[in-house]
Order: structure tokens, then sequence, then C-alpha cells
């Protein structure tokens, strides 16, 4: 397997090493269980059945997950093993199926969904950093895409994600992700559509602005969006040190107020309180 799932096009043969983001021939899952902390549009008062793949084609130095993301630890898994865990969620009462950083795992993600498919929406939770025609690909087997923006500006991208060209790309794959999925909201959860992200970093509200500005210009104000303030300082932040502190408040607030500017009818905010490690899952090793 000639790897070319993610925008890196690194072209590792995964039968034989592993590719950027850590991942080898098999589908490594750090953890599956019952997520009560998702919007409420997905959910509801219920709990998504997530599933945390080890491996990210982004890395970003912030990552409150980077045990995994920059690791590969867990229970490595097939097709037909992931298509267990799906099962299991579901059994359990999940009220979907939560595709966490799944990138490096597209194919044997498919794979599973044609062995079996959960009656239950199934999510694509993803850092944004994707190629279309692995989006594309996709079409049919993911009825909810939850994408990141991470960052407006390119140096940004660069400088914590080591991602030069992460705008353009994002934005080409939410397009493509918006064309297959349209919005469909039965009594405040979504079964099928797109729903946005943003997580603002401490000394850039003025990049969270940009980011909101250019969702309205390129979905408009009926789109889905969370404005994340949950920032919490994590892994090693040695060499960024406007990142060692906690979001301050009034950061949050000024973003906030811009997306309220903006007339975003489905944005969604955090409660002050969230940034806390406290929602960090344990991980398997």
């Amino acid at each position: 397997m000639i790897c070319t799932l993610c925008p890196r096009l690194c072209g590792v043969d995964r039968e034989k090493a592993v590719g950027y983001c850590g991942a080898g021939k098999l589908a490594v899952v750090a953890r599956a269980e019952l997520h009560f902390w998702e919007e409420p549009y997905l959910a509801g008062c219920g709990a998504s059945g997530a599933v945390f793949f080890s491996g990210c084609n982004l890395k970003c130095v912030f990552c409150q997950n980077h045990k995994i993301s920059f690791h590969i630890q867990g229970e490595s898994k097939d097709a037909a093993g992931l298509a267990d865990v799906f099962r299991a969620l579901e059994d359990e009462g999940a009220e979907n199926i939560d595709l966490i950083t799944p990138t490096p795992y597209a194919d044997l993600i498919k794979q599973a969904l044609d062995l079996y498919r959960p009656a239950l929406p199934v999510i694509y939770n993803s850092g944004g950093y994707e190629r279309v025609e692995t989006i594309r690909s996709l079409a049919g087997y993911i009825d909810i895409y939850l994408p990141d923006y991470k960052y407006y500006d390119n140096a940004l991208a660069l400088r914590y994600s080591g991602a030069r060209d992460y705008r353009e790309i994002a934005e080409s794959a939410m397009l493509e992700m918006r064309r297959q999925v349209q919005d469909k909201v039965e009594s405040g959860v979504m079964k099928k559509g797109m729903a946005i992200r943003h997580l603002v970093l401490p000394t850039h509200a003025q990049d969270s602005f940009r980011v909101l500005d250019r969702v309205k210009e390129l979905f408009g104000t009926e789109v889905y969006l969370s404005v994340m303030g949950q920032y919490t300082p994590c892994g090693d932040l040695s060499r960024f040190p406007e990142l060692k502190t906690p979001l301050k408040s009034l950061e949050y607030k000024a973003v906030v107020a811009h997306a309220d500017a903006l007339g975003f009818v489905n944005a969604f905010m955090q409660e002050e309180g969230s940034a806390t490690k406290d929602y960090v899952p344990a991980f398997l090793r």
C-alpha cells in the first residue's frame, strides 16, 4: 500500500513501514468508549461512540491527545476488528460512531463499514488537513463531517503543524464535504451534515477572527460551527512560549463576540472552565 491518503503524500509502502503519521498496515485504536463531551447537536443527551485512532498527519505541537498523535499505542485492528468495534459501541447505546483522527485509516474504515454498517450516523472527526480525493472516496460512507479549521495564517500552520498549505487544503476538503452532505437535524441532533470546529489559541485571536470571516464567506451563516475555548497547554512547548499559558478569558470572549457580529445562527460556544486536562481520555498502551 503506497500511501497517498493525506496531503503529505509521503508515498510510504505501509505494508513494510510507517508513514509520516506513524500508521502502518493496520489501524491502531487507542481507545473506544462512550464519550459524553461532544457538542449537543451531535449526541443530544446521550453519548458518542468515540473511536480514538493513534497516529496523525498534522501532529500539532499543542495537541491535547499528543500521547497518541505523536506515538502509536493501542490495539491493532484489521477491517473486521474495526467492524467489531463499531458494533460493540452501537450495542452499548452510542448515538453515533465518532471516528477521531481517522485520516491515516480511511481505506480500512471503508472496508470495515462494508463489513458492518451501524444504524447510526458515522462521523469523520478530523484536523481538516485532507486530500479532496480521499474525502471524495468516502462519499456514501460518512454521514457527518466534523473538520477543524485550525488556522487562517499558513505561517502559524507551518510553525505549529508543519503544514505550510493548511488553509488552502482544508478549505478545498471542507467544500467537498459540504458538496457531499447537507445538514439534516432531527430534534436538535444532527443525522447528516457538516460542522466546523475552531480552537482559539493563546495570543492568536486575530487569526481566529480571520478564520470566522472565511467560514462565513465560504459557507454562510447557517453552517454549524463550534468555537472552542478549551485550549490546555499539553506536550513539549519549550520552543513555543506563546502557547505555554491557557487561553485568556478576554481572548475567547473577543472571538465569541466576533462570531456573534458575523451573524452565525448555529454557532456553539464553550463555558468557562472547559480548559482542563480532565477531558483527556486515558489511552490504551
